[in-house]
């Protein structure tokens, strides 16, 4: 069966040399198996039989069953001709349009021959017209075979060589009537208790159902199996790596963590603050590797946790290694280190590609011979030249914005792998973190410390800027700063957006009395980094940038956001933008300013911000609303989503399932070779094959 699936679609009915090449380059479809996974994206209901007399212009597709009268033709100018066919159902006349092949209509379509006709009603000069109406012999169709019509995406380069989707409609019936039966890829024992259909009525029955329950009956069954060998693969991965590597036992909280905690911590922790300590110090103590992505909301105090992971690294006489995406993020948390640190006998490095000369060769030194106890840096950490005496934990800040490649690089800094804390202030709905993250174990500071306010957000009109200025004039006279966004640099021909550098001039205009800063992403690092400090400094009240502060700047003086034209920016874009400001004890503030004309998905994100500041119903809406292909962090990560019928955001329950019962087979067969598995295993190495390894994404 298998050298079927495998066969080139090349000499499949209806297919051929030329439109096998357009399917293989626009939707990568080369064989059998590959069209099979070729799934519709909705179907119309054909069951039905509708009369004349019942349509109505805001309906959706009919079909009726009648006979053509009478063929009339127009002349619409230069070799352009508009043809109506009159179809009498017996309840009234509808017209047929049609504005191109012609000739071929008159020829195939018979006067006085009964026929089912399909399309979308409409009015033209007070009669109902259905233009370009699919039409059947109605005697070759029975009315039971129509069942649910499918449709499939169609490129603009398919609908130009004649490939539409009732096209591809046919050429999928061809297939499916001479196919044999399709072999199950999954055991009794799964489908049996779940009630899933075979994978061979799911493949018929998803392109070609004959009711809607029998459809979602299908696609249950397929969007499983999918999701099901996506998390066995992770799993496998993460297992193989526990019996693989084995971590270093840290067993000891010694004196330089109890210090930390008794004297230099200015304040007591959070409940989830605690109890991700348990379960960090419960894993550095198994013996086995680490793997932990800790999610936490920006201020949630992830930092802390991560330094406290660190201390105990220190008292078990290892070095540990906090690995920061830009220079500004990796000198803030070195800032937060000392100043938590300030008085303890630890050394504390810093890193990054600013670093040089005397002061890198001593670091490197340092950390070669260990009196270097914590290193702090970008991904210049991970040169071959930097070379750790005693690597015990790996804490890595917002690893999204690491390569798989850069991250692999830490692991090779000592005999053993040293344990790995993720951190990310980006929230990661549960379903999305267990296929992204799925071989970390995940732990949640879902608490902010005592006594932060939780940040006012309010949506403004451009034309409501004097209640938003006045807003501003406010703060700054209580002596806080402000943050001002623009989503652009340079003027863009094709959208009517206020660019970076008119917004800097317009707010030089209306706030003449203060001193701005600048800061986007094509000004030179040193540049960048001085206007940011200056603002950090207070020198000035103002800083006017792009995204590019998105992620690294710690004001907590600054308590009043402005993002200029909000609708261009994703929910978690929004949200992480906002958690800049509401770092310090008093109130803040995030204005969203838009334009008036604003899609109602657009007003759903808005509105969303407007009512919480919780990260992680933020990110759950926007999976929802974006899908998790945009999600930020999945692309930069090398991961490409390659569902073809599952949807993450919309699947929850179906994840969860895939992943209890993958996490079953990994428990009862954990070196992969007990005979009532083999089928999995098997069907796993097939996926693995030409799909992306699910398992590498961590």
């Amino acid at each position: 069966m298998s050298s079927i699936l495998e066969q080139d679609i090349m000499y499949l009915t209806g297919v051929g040399p030329q439109r096998k090449k357009i399917l293989s380059s626009e939707l990568g479809i080369e064989s059998v198996g590959d069209l099979l996974q070729y799934y519709p994206y909705k179907y119309v209901d054909r069951t039905r039989i509708y009369h004349a007399n019942e349509l109505s212009a805001d309906m959706p597709f009919v079909q009726l069953k009648g006979q053509i009268l009478s063929f009339e033709t127009f002349d619409m100018g230069v070799n352009k001709k508009r043809l109506v066919g009159h179809f009498y159902d017996g309840t009234g006349v509808v017209d047929l349009v049609w504005f191109s092949a012609v000739k071929w209509v008159i020829q195939n379509y018979k006067v006085g021959k009964d026929y089912i006709v399909f399309g979308k009603p409409g009015v033209y000069n007070n009669r109902y017209q259905i233009t370009h109406p699919d039409i059947d012999d109605a005697s070759a169709l029975q009315l039971n075979d129509m069942g649910m019509q499918p449709y499939y995406v169609t490129t603009e380069r398919m609908k130009k060589a004649g490939i539409s989707s009732r096209t591809m409609e046919r050429i999928m019936k061809g297939l499916l009537a001479k196919l044999p039966p399709i072999p199950e890829t999954l055991p009794d024992f799964i489908t049996r208790p779940h009630h899933f259909v075979s994978r061979d009525e799911a493949v018929r029955c998803v392109h070609y159902p004959h009711s809607q329950r029998e459809m979602q009956k299908a696609r249950e069954r397929l969007k499983f199996e999918e999701l099901f060998y996506v998390q066995l693969n992770i799993l496998r991965y993460a297992a193989n790596n526990r019996k693989k590597y084995r971590g270093y036992l840290l067993p000891r909280v010694g004196e330089t963590f109890r210090n930390f905690y008794s004297v230099n911590l200015p304040f007591a922790l959070t409940g989830a603050q605690k109890r991700v300590m348990h379960e960090i110090q419960k894993d550095m103590n198994t013996g086995r590797q680490m793997n932990r992505l800790v999610q936490g909301d920006v201020g949630s105090g992830k930092t802390l946790v991560a330094l406290m992971a660190m201390l105990i690294a220190v008292d078990n006489g290892f070095q540990a290694v906090m690995m920061a995406p830009t220079e500004i993020l990796a000198e803030q948390h070195l800032a937060t280190i000392e100043q938590f640190l300030h008085d303890m006998p630890v050394r504390v490095e810093l890193l990054t590609g600013i670093v040089k000369g005397k002061r890198r060769k001593d670091v490197l030194e340092g950390l070669h011979n260990g009196d270097v106890n914590i290193l702090v840096g970008t991904h210049a950490v991970i040169e071959d030249t930097v070379q750790f005496r005693n690597l015990g934990l790996a804490v890595i800040d917002e690893q999204h914005r690491f390569g798989v490649a850069q991250r692999a690089k830490l692991w090779a800094k000592n005999d053993n792998p040293p344990h790995v804390l993720v951190m990310t202030a980006t929230p990661i709905p549960r379903t999305l973190a267990m296929t992204i993250y799925g071989d970390l174990d995940v732990s949640v500071i879902d608490e902010l410390p005592p006594g932060r306010k939780p940040i006012q957000t309010v949506h403004l009109y451009d034309k409501q800027t004097a209640s938003l200025y006045q807003g501003i004039r406010r703060e700054v006279a209580n002596g806080r700063q402000v943050y001002v966004v623009y989503p652009l640099i340079k003027e863009s021909e094709k959208m009517d957006l206020k660019n970076l550098e008119d917004g800097f001039a317009h707010m030089r205009e209306v706030f003449p009395e203060y001193s701005l800063s600048i800061v986007h992403g094509k000004m030179k690092p040193v540049d960048k980094d001085a206007e940011m400090q200056r603002f950090a400094r207070g020198e000035t009240q103002m800083l006017v940038a792009t995204t590019v502060i998105e992620v690294g700047v710690n004001v907590p003086n600054a308590s009043v956001m402005v993002i200029m034209d909000a609708q261009r920016f994703g929910l978690s874009q929004l949200h992480q933008l906002r958690g800049r400001v509401g770092r310090g004890a008093d109130q803040s503030y995030c204005v969203l300013v838009t334009g008036y004309e604003l899609s109602a998905e657009t007003r759903k994100r808005i509105d969303i911000m407007c009512e919480t500041n919780d990260g992680f119903r933020i990110a759950e809406a926007d999976l929802k609303l974006r899908g998790p292909g945009d999600l930020e962090g999945t692309q930069q990560s090398g991961m490409a989503f390659d569902l073809k019928i599952a949807n993450i955001a919309q699947d929850g329950q179906l994840v969860q399932l895939a992943r209890d019962e993958a996490q079953t087979v990994i428990d009862r067969d954990p070196e992969c070779n007990a005979p009532e598995y083999v089928l999995l295993w098997k069907r796993l190495r097939e996926i693995r094959g030409t799909n992306v390894d699910w398992g590498q994404i961590s």
